[in-house]
Formats: C-alpha cells, structure tokens, sequence
C-alpha cells in the first residue's frame, strides 16, 4: 500500500431487500473488476457465491471484495487529476437469522453505506444494523435506494432516518422526479443538476442547470445543509450568511467529513442501484467522507501480560496485530482466516502469535479475497484486508500479534441462539462425518451452538432462527455429504430466580482412605441489576464474603466454577439459568479430605437444592414482529396476533399498507410466514427479530416442564 490515506474499508450493510448485493454488483461493473453485471433474481451476482444463496436470491454469508476506483471523474470520463483509491467492501446479508455476519463485519470496517428502500424507508433490520454500527462506532453514509419505484419517497426516509434511527440525517441530493420519473439527482454542494445516461449503463452523466421548479426546494435544503455542518467551520457560518456565494465546494465537502466522521451527521443521498443511477456518487461521497485507517482513532488493546492497555497505530512499522473475524472452510486450500490488520506488516511464510491459544502460527498464504476466489500476496500491511491459511487452531475473534509484542484486541458481541433442533446421523457411516461436518460449521459461524442432550443422547443444533437452522442441514448434506434426521425446531427457553435464599450445603464422603468433605454457606437468587447493565456478557454475578478464614482461599476459585458449570442446567427443565447471584459467606473444610473438587461438588450440588427454594422461573424469547399488509386483511392479521399471545406495539401505514408491529412469543411463530400468506392471499409479508426473554405463563411453563420431564422418563 503506498499511501492509507487513499485506503477505505466499508460495508453495505441494509434490511432485507434493500438492494445490498446489487449495489456491490455495480460498484464492481463501474471499477471494472467484472464486465458483465451479474443479478441477483438471476442467481449470478459475484458476492452471492453459494448454492444456497443463488436458488434463494439472499445472502447468507458476507462477503469479501477488493477494487480501486478513480476519483474525482467529469462527465465520466478519467479527470487528468484522477487519484486512485483502494477499496475494501463488505457485502453484508440482511436476513436477521445471520446478522452475526453484519456484526463482525461492522467490527473490522471503518465506514459504511446504510441503504434503505424509498418506498418500505427504515425497516426493523435497518434499525438492527444500525445499533451494530452504533456499537462499533462506525461513520456512515445513507443511500436511498429504488428511487424508480411506486411509491419512493425520498425525503420520507430522511424523516424516517431522524425520528426512528435518531440520526442527523443531512440530504447532499435532491432526487429530479421519482418512481418512473426518475431522472437524475441536484447536487446540493455543486448547485447542478446530474442527469444519466442509460445507454452507457449509467456510467457517464450530463450537468445542468437546478430546474426551475426545484428552485426554491433546492435553496432550503442547501441551507439545511450549510448549517448542520457549519459547526465544523465556523468560517462556513459567516460566509453563508454574509455572502453564500463565496462559500467553496472543497470548504464544504471538508466539514461534511469532519462532521461525518465525527458521527454527528450522515450524509444522504439517493439513486437507483438496478438501474444503474447513483452508485458512483455514492463511491465519490466513499472517498470524499469515510475515514481512511489513519483518521480513525488508534487501536486500543489490553497487554495480555500485563493488564495494562496499550494502542497500535495504522502505521506499517509498528508490531504487527490483526483480528480474526471470519473463518471460512475453502474445499481447495482448507481453513481460511479473515483478518483486518490494525497495525505493522506481515510477510506470508512468517509466524504469528494467536493471544486466546498462547501458540505460535505459521502463515503459509496471505490471500487477497474476491468473493469465494482467492489472490496470493507476498504480504500485508496495517489498515488492509485479506484472508490467510495455514492455522491449526483459530476460532473468530482471535487476535493475531508480533510474539514480541503481545497485545489483546477487544472481540465481538456475539447473540445468543433462541432456537433448536435435534440431528442424529441417518446411517452409521454418517457418524463420523456428521461429528466432523458440525464441528466445522461451528468454527465458521459462532452463532451456531451444539450441545448433547445428556438423557437422550441426542445431538441438539441451536441457532438464530428456522432459515438459518435450515441452510446449516442443507449445508450439511451438500458440502459434508451427511443425511441426518431432524427434530421440529424447539424453542431454547431459559431459567431465572425470583426469590434470594440462604442455603447450606455440606459434601460428605468416606470410602477408605483419603474422603471428600466440604461446607459451604450462600445467599443465591437473581444478580444485582447495576451490575448487569455493567457485565451483560457476564451470567454469575459472584461475591466472596468469607473472613477469618473459614474456607481457604485457594478453594474459593473452585466454587466459582461450581456455580457457573451448574447454570448451564436449571431446575426446572434443565434449560440454562440466566443472571444469577451468589453470595458466599461461611463454611468450614477438613484438613486432609478438602480439596478443590470437593468444593466444585458441593457448590454444583447446592445449586440444585437453593434453586429449588429461590421460585424458578422459566423464560420464553419474545421476538419482534413487523408485518406490512393491506388495508383489508389487517382485522385478520391483528386477530391472529392476539391469538398467537401477541402484544400489539403499534400501527402506522407505508406506502398505501398497513405496518403492525407487535411482540410474539418465538414459541407461537412455527410456520408463521405460511399462515400470513393464506390470511392475505399472499400479499402480507413479515419480519421478525429476537427482542428479550420474558417470564413464559403459567400454562405454557407447566406444559414445557411436562414434556421435558416426560422425555427423561422415556428415556430412562
């Protein structure tokens, strides 16, 4: 890389539909990476690789894309000026059964464009990818995409943007008519009009004159603009208001950045990807407005020796440190790591250190990615992209450093699974081959749980939804050749406490010899709610208040982990227990039969017998529900909500139909989306999201534990 500063690395990342995939198919087509514009109803789009994503027409898997683009261009053609920029895009899916996929992208990127439907306008997923990109702090530009359809309303998603997303949305375009109209966009930093070309796909453009009829519109926004950037550059103020004339495009676009940048706008703009409007001004504003890697802050990680924090700059002669935030198995080169380098320069051939593992790794092959096809590269430097092979051990999230200079770079949030299925190998030689094909997938996507259930035998796959259980079996069948029989999809309920109670427990064993004893006294119910806003990755909430030594320090450790391995089965149902809090204050141990087991036994066993007292709870994942019907089905639908233990949020309409928002027990959704469609003939179509995890009813949970208790005697 010769200079950063012409680096960007960003995402597109939108709701279902928005039109992600064919927006990446254009940038690619105008910086000539490809020839011939590949779509996605067609099965052919460069970034929707996989089989499954072909035959269904969605992304399951974000993919990787390196391409450079000149900048600035007039009338399309190359301006003697031209710089070159460097582009690293991520082609995020929208469906929220993979959201992982925009989450660990949105941890690497240093900028994003948030696309949205002129007509549908911010939908529960834009809001999704949104508080992701909020997480992670990420500058990010709007485009409002399918300007060309019925009911594209440009300036109604700039509302939207605001009053639902609570952003400063800042309009640099406004659209020249719209639906079927739809011509071209006014520039409000140029004060011109751009008008496409359709015979040259969209890739060269006319200048004119605002229209007339536009005049006055254009002039407010243009002060809109003015102002909500001004306080980057007070000069700007003045100017504006002593003589708006004198005010540069360069003063403009430079505290448009700054402001961005800052988060404290986001730049909007708009076009039609499927028609080939707007793209390339959407990639100018990429060059114009997004951070390179040098104007985010430094990269800021904790010493593993040490503690202490410590930062790397996007500088290629600092220690080398990347994160790993995909694995990727490839059926030709075996395990793929993708990794964003924050900082240094790593030669293929060398060796890193993996932080979590505490071993060294050889790199035998850097990889730039295009999709699903691989480029070696003899190396890769702070601030890029790319893809290595060779690890033995690497899981997503690990942090790759110099050995010299250990350094812990700061993971991911990854959500919990809400939902399950049981799999068991159709014949004995699927056995083997299932175990290996799971353990995989597993590695590739940390979303994907797998546990035994111990009185069954049978092996449970937990996920983020029915879609995406449902790639993972087909996965299974196609990539690892494994036929497997499937359960119905059960619901991964949770347990909670209610009541604090004092317990104590005392573990007495002698069988010749050397015995086991222990004693302990604890308060156990549910953790402090301070502390949870402080810990929300954390479930046990653990305090120590043993004095005078009444149990050694040393045991103390194997109590905690008495208690956490305890939470993974509840008592009510063996479902895992959430938040909890334990209080441990007295006991007493013997001198030669004490040990850390015998205290890890006693806490585990004294879990079971407090749970018991402290009013279990189970809990039920609540989901959020959208659905967007017309007029005349909505007493149907409503009415099935309520029915499914629906509590409705809200009613508004969109583009001539009705918008219902309501929140519904998962366990209630099985075969929703078949339902809606023979309620409206077809025409209702839904979204739905993990929300929280409520206390499930009376009836449902005496239902549940039943069948659960059921289970075990069958097999017993």
């Amino acid at each position: 890389m010769a200079d950063l500063r012409l680096q960007r690395n960003f995402g597109i990342a939108a709701h279902i539909d928005a039109g992600k995939t064919t927006t990446t198919e254009r940038i690619l087509r105008y910086t000539g990476m490809i020839h011939k514009i590949g779509e996605v109803h067609d099965g052919a789009a460069t970034t929707d690789w996989m089989e499954q994503e072909k035959e269904r027409g969605i992304t399951i898997t974000s993919a990787a894309v390196s391409c450079q683009w000149n900048f600035p261009t007039d009338k399309g053609k190359a301006d003697a000026n031209t710089k070159k920029y460097y582009f690293n895009i991520i082609d995020t899916p929208g469906h929220v059964d993979f959201t992982v996929e925009v989450e660990r992208s949105m941890r690497v990127l240093d900028g994003l464009i948030a696309l949205f439907s002129a007509v549908d306008g911010v939908e529960p997923q834009s809001e999704t990818v949104w508080r992701q990109a909020n997480r992670y702090k990420v500058p990010r530009i709007g485009f409002v995409n399918k300007m060309d359809r019925s009911g594209a309303d440009f300036l109604m998603v700039v509302k939207q943007v605001k009053e639902m997303l609570g952003a400063k949305a800042v309009p640099l375009q406004l659209p020249i008519g719209a639906e079927d109209d739809f011509k071209g966009v006014v520039d409000l930093i140029k004060m011109k009009g751009i008008i496409w070309h359709m015979e040259t796909e969209g890739m060269t453009f006319d200048e004119i004159p605002v229209p007339a009829d536009m005049e006055a519109e254009v002039a407010e926004w243009r002060q809109n603009l003015i102002e909500a950037v001004a306080e980057y550059d007070d000069k700007l103020l003045e100017k504006f208001f002593e003589n708006p004339d004198s005010i540069s495009e360069e003063e403009v676009h430079e505290a448009i950045r700054k402001a961005t940048i800052d988060l404290s706008i986001v730049p909007m703009m708009c076009g039609s990807s499927f028609k080939n409007k707007g793209v390339q001004t959407a990639l100018d504003a990429v060059c114009r407005y997004l951070p390179s890697p040098v104007d985010i802050e430094d990269t800021v990680g904790t010493n593993p020796d040490s503690g202490e924090p410590e930062t790397r700059k996007p500088d290629p002669k600092e220690p080398f440190a990347a994160l790993a935030f995909k694995i990727m198995t490839d059926p030709f080169v075996g395990r793929l790591a993708f990794f964003r380098c924050y900082s240094g320069h790593l030669d293929a051939g060398s060796y890193v250190l993996n932080v979590r593992s505490g071993k060294k790794e050889r790199i035998s092959r850097i990889m730039k990615m295009f999709a699903n096809k691989q480029n070696p590269i003899d190396f890769i430097e702070a601030g890029d992209i790319g893809a290595a092979v060779g690890f033995k051990e690497i899981k997503t999230g690990d942090t790759l450093c110099d050995e010299n200079h250990p350094i812990t770079l700061e993971n991911m949030f990854i959500p919990e699974p809400v939902i399950a299925i049981a799999v068991e190998p159709k014949t004995q030689a699927d056995v083997d081959k299932m175990g290996m094909a799971i353990a995989k997938l597993v590695e590739e996507d940390p979303t994907l749980r797998v546990n035994t259930d111990e009185d069954t035998g049978q092996t449970i796959l937990r996920g983020m939804g029915e879609l995406h259980l449902e790639i993972i079996i087909d996965r299974m069948r196609r990539e690892f050749k494994v036929e497997v029989n499937q359960g119905a999809p059960q619901v991964a309920y949770k347990e909670a406490f209610r009541k604090t109670v004092e317990h104590r427990e005392t573990l007495k064993k002698q069988t010749g010899g050397r015995g086991k004893f222990a004693d302990i006294v604890f308060e156990l119910g549910p953790a402090d709610e301070e502390w949870l806003a402080a810990n929300p990755k954390d479930n046990l909430q653990f305090v120590n208040d043993i004095f005078g030594g009444s149990i050694p320090r040393e045991f103390i450790q194997p109590i905690q982990k008495g208690f956490q391995s305890a939470l993974g089965t509840g008592v009510l149902a063996n479902y895992p227990v959430e938040n909890v809090k334990v209080r441990i204050f007295d006991g007493s141990f013997h001198q030669v039969d004490s040990d850390g087991m015998s205290f890890e036994l006693c806490a585990r066993a004294g879990f079971r017998e407090a749970g018991r007292k402290a009013q279990p709870v189970l809990l039920e994942p609540i989901m959020k529900v959208e659905v967007i019907t017309p007029d005349q089905y909505m007493g149907d639908v409503t009415g099935d909500l309520n029915r499914r233990r629906g509590m409705l949020e809200g009613m508004d309409s969109r583009g001539g139909a009705q918008v219902i928002k309501a929140k519904v027990p998962l366990s209630e959704m099985f075969g929703y989306v078949t339902q809606l469609r023979s309620l409206s003939s077809g025409r209702a179509t839904s979204t739905m999201e993990f929300s929280h995890y409520n206390p499930a009813p009376n009836n449902i949970a005496e239902e549940v534990i039943a069948k659960v208790k059921g289970k075990l005697k069958v097999s017993e």
